[in-house]
């Protein structure tokens, strides 16, 4: 199991404050954040992609390639890359460019967004999200693989002899997760390609994702990857933590209240219990977690969200201190024991490249 952090990049004003961070303010601590997760032990560090206000991450490339100088073990990801709206041209290339500055330490989540507006910002049209998700994934795919490159497709200009450059390292692309919170295409997708499914389930309940879950399992093992189980499964979850649970849900009430995302709806109690967000001690924590495997099955990743609905740096930092001293080492070890031996580790570029050598050898010397 891999465990870590990912961000959405809100700039949210602190409503018991007042205060709002100035976007440089919300950059620099983005990086604070991501080498605190380093350093307490977590595996993954993940950033959103938004192109509109509150929201500061437009460039995740740029931002993970900060990190990668920064960093020496943590696995730099985006939580959502616009597979929709971004050149897969250019995808290719800046993520290519980016595992070899971080030495592979590098993957890369496709997903469709959830802000409307941002299809014309980028000339594209929103009714033609799925074809648009499913043709540009279809010619990354190749870019990453191929040397040489011919293309004609509906979305963009065909390609003649085109060599994405440069290319991947040792040869190998990152590991592609296909996140979604609602489309049974994406897990088609993602099974049809034997890539990761990521189901952001920070909003729905649990049977909604299960479904979808259950659909890509199925289907990945149908495409002749392997069996459901050993289909590649991510999972987002949110927390906030004291070590006094009523002190965790009074603080932690008005920033609930007042996000962007769903504040002003239901209230608190009824989120938490409709939902995987936990307010509470970091046993309770423990506790909802460990029901993921219930719903889900054996998984490869898990993620959750600490640092948005305006909650200060100091405190997400020490949300993260209790994540990485007190939680994920008791995961860690929950999550193993029973581990049926089938079930894969979360991926790593060095297990990619050994999986493809070991493809490459001849039968007889296996």
């Amino acid at each position: 199991m891999q465990f870590g952090i990912f961000t959405v990049g809100d700039v949210t004003t602190d409503p018991t404050t007042g205060r709002t961070p100035t976007e440089h303010e919300r950059i620099k601590a983005t990086v604070e954040i991501a080498l605190k997760a380093e350093e307490v032990g977590l595996d993954v560090f993940a950033t959103g992609e938004h192109h509109n206000p509150p929201f500061v991450p437009s460039s995740p490339t740029t931002l993970l390639g900060y990190v990668a100088a920064r960093t020496e073990r943590l696995i730099l990801s985006t939580a959502t890359t616009l597979i929709t709206t971004n050149d897969p041209v250019k995808i290719a290339e800046d993520f290519a460019t980016l595992q070899h500055l971080a030495d592979g330490r590098v993957d890369v989540m496709l997903g469709r967004g959830n802000t409307g507006p941002v299809y014309p910002w980028f000339g594209k049209d929103i009714r033609q999200g799925i074809p648009l998700a499913i043709e540009n994934y279809a010619l990354l795919h190749r870019l990453w693989r191929e040397d040489v490159v011919d293309w004609q497709g509906r979305f963009r200009t065909p390609l003649q002899s085109f060599t994405a450059t440069p290319r991947p390292l040792d040869g190998v692309p990152p590991f592609v997760w296909h996140g979604s919170i609602r489309s049974p295409e994406i897990a088609e997708q993602a099974a049809y390609y034997g890539d990761g499914f990521f189901a952001n389930n920070i909003f729905w309940p649990a049977e909604h994702f299960q479904r979808l879950i259950e659909l890509y399992r199925e289907r990945f093992a149908h495409y002749g990857h392997g069996t459901p189980e050993q289909a590649i499964v991510g999972l987002g979850g949110q927390v906030f933590m004291r070590r006094n649970s009523q002190d965790a849900v009074r603080e932690f009430r008005p920033y609930f209240d007042n996000a962007p995302v769903y504040g002003h709806g239901p209230s608190l109690e009824e989120f938490t219990e409709q939902t995987p967000l936990t307010v509470g001690s970091p046993q309770e924590v423990i506790d909802r977690t460990l029901t993921f495997r219930e719903s889900f099955g054996d998984y490869q990743r898990q993620l959750f969200l600490m640092d948005h609905a305006g909650l200060p740096l100091k405190t997400v930092l020490e949300q993260l201190d209790l994540l990485g001293e007190e939680v994920v080492p008791v995961l860690r070890k929950e999550f193993a024991a029973g581990r049926p031996a089938e079930a894969p580790d979360g991926p790593t570029h060095a297990a990619l490249v050994a999986a493809r050598d070991a493809a490459r050898e001849p039968a007889s010397t296996r």
